[in-house]
């Protein structure tokens, strides 16, 4: 069990990641009443956004109505795994949720993506994702079980990095509002994220609300905006596929790896029955000998089981399968994060981001286009 390839859908969040930000602003103050009584009579030249003129009639300065960003995102993201079951050669999977802990797995990807987007209404920003993905994924785990005492010790280890390709399509929108420079926006879209490996595409849902300041430079349609604010995660949590047992594990130590663990189980029920048949029968009739015991049994008959289910898929290992199915989701759904971004005028923008604390770090870098429509 050494693959890595069960948590691939765990990186399509960085895909998902895109917003750039524009917004529509009430522009107030008396040293900007010359903008004010302009927009109030310059009749509006582009079909979008929707009610576009009325909006500017009542004194809001709107952004180009279509938009183009290129974006690289880069992100480390802890993970937690949970109702993992695994089968070899599509015979019986086995639940091993009370057997393998998993230490120390994260995942880091990057990503480059292009997002097109339009303002529907002065308000609603509306946008497609299309990306392309690079993702490590890498686990440290191992197989526990326990002994007469219910001391539990590890009998099996297994490791991985691997790195895999992806592509993802997905839908956002952002209703945002300001008022004399200063801003709210609540950027939220899905993501579906295709990947070989996988039995259907994997999808993800991501809430970024920002809020945030904007400050003008002398020169004309320049100005630097500066915000803070939360990114919050929600994976689709099923994923199931098939692999091939030669990617799932080092063929070349795993023969003595699997004996060596197989030997430790078969020692450990010996000592489980010892135990349990040195009792009276008051003693095992006791409800926390009886749980002990079946505790006992059920783990170390998992273990078995797999082991015996890996050792089994070795006597044939190049033409041998690994079926799984599990749950997992990042270890923390939020992070904070801090942005800014750099107008050059109405048409080009640039933008850096970055988040941390929880268990999650990330960097975004965008360049934006944008035009009336």
């Amino acid at each position: 069990m050494k693959n890595s390839k069960i948590l691939i859908a765990l990186f399509l969040l960085v895909n998902g990641v895109c917003f750039s930000q524009v917004y529509t602003n009430k522009v107030v103050g008396k040293k900007n009443s010359a903008l004010l009584d302009s927009l109030k009579v310059v009749e509006y030249p582009y079909v979008l956004p929707i009610w576009g003129e009325k909006a500017t009639q009542k004194g809001f300065q709107l952004p180009y109505s279509a938009g183009l960003s290129l974006n690289y995102f880069w992100q480390k993201s802890d993970i937690v795994i949970q109702n993992l079951e695994v089968g070899f050669n599509n015979g019986p999977k086995y639940n091993l949720d009370q057997i393998v802990r998993f230490t120390d797995s994260y995942v880091t990807a990057e990503s480059v993506n292009v997002r097109p987007d339009i303002w529907l209404f002065p308000f609603l920003n509306v946008y497609g994702i299309l990306g392309k993905a690079k993702t490590a994924t890498n686990i440290n785990a191992g197989v526990w079980v326990p002994d007469a005492n219910n001391n539990w010790s590890q009998v099996y280890s297994f490791g991985t990095k691997a790195n895999f390709d992806a592509t993802t399509f997905g839908l956002g929108l952002t209703p945002t509002i300001g008022v004399g420079g200063g801003w709210l926006a609540l950027d939220m879209n899905v993501s579906w994220t295709d990947i070989s490996a996988l039995e259907k595409p994997a999808m993800a849902f991501i809430f970024g609300p920002r809020l945030g300041k904007t400050f003008k430079f002398n020169r004309p349609e320049s100005n630097i905006a500066f915000w803070t604010g939360a990114f919050r995660v929600h994976l689709k949590s099923g994923t199931a596929g098939s692999l091939a047992l030669n990617d799932v594990l080092n063929l070349d130590d795993a023969q003595a790896k699997v004996d060596n663990a197989i030997t430790n189980v078969n020692g450990k029920q010996t000592q489980v029955d010892a135990w349990w048949n040195g009792l009276s029968n008051a003693e095992q009739a006791k409800p926390s000998n009886k749980a002990k015991y079946e505790t006992a049994n059920k783990a170390l008959d998992t273990a078995g089981n797999l082991l015996n289910g890996i050792d089994g898929a070795l006597s044939t290992a190049e033409s041998s399968t690994v079926q799984y199915s599990l749950e997992k989701a990042p270890k923390d759904a939020w992070n904070f994060i801090i942005g800014t971004q750099y107008q050059y005028n109405r048409h080009i923008m640039l933008r850096g981001e970055v988040g941390f604390l929880g268990s999650r770090t990330q960097f975004l870098t965008s360049l934006q286009y944008r035009f009336g429509l």
